[in-house]
């Protein structure tokens, strides 16, 4: 029954995406409307990294990985390339752990 539902979602998935080229087509879509579709990606990884930062099982918890989370931030604010970044976080975030 899991593999039935994964194939029939994964068809499903491919009919929309089909049928919305199609029906698009060679159309254009309005410069605010296509300004908006380029941010979709941005939002959805910053409400996953909120959710799987603040939360454990159904529970809102706040731990090290907030740490960890805020020194990437800064990190990222201040242009440092992107596995310094990572680096960081979650050497900050293994380090209050290992202190703790």
């Amino acid at each position: 029954m899991t593999w039935g539902l994964v194939l029939g979602l994964s068809a499903a998935a491919f009919a929309l995406k089909f049928l919305g080229a199609v029906v698009i087509g060679q159309r254009t879509m309005a410069p605010a409307l296509q300004r908006s579709l380029l941010l979709i990606p941005a939002a959805l990884l910053a409400g996953l990294i909120t959710k799987d930062t603040f939360t454990t099982g159904q529970e809102i918890v706040l731990d090290e990985r907030a740490l960890g989370l805020a020194v990437a931030v800064v990190a990222t604010w201040r242009r440092l390339p992107f596995i310094v970044v990572i680096v960081l976080g979650v050497g900050s975030t293994a380090l209050l752990r290992a202190l703790v």
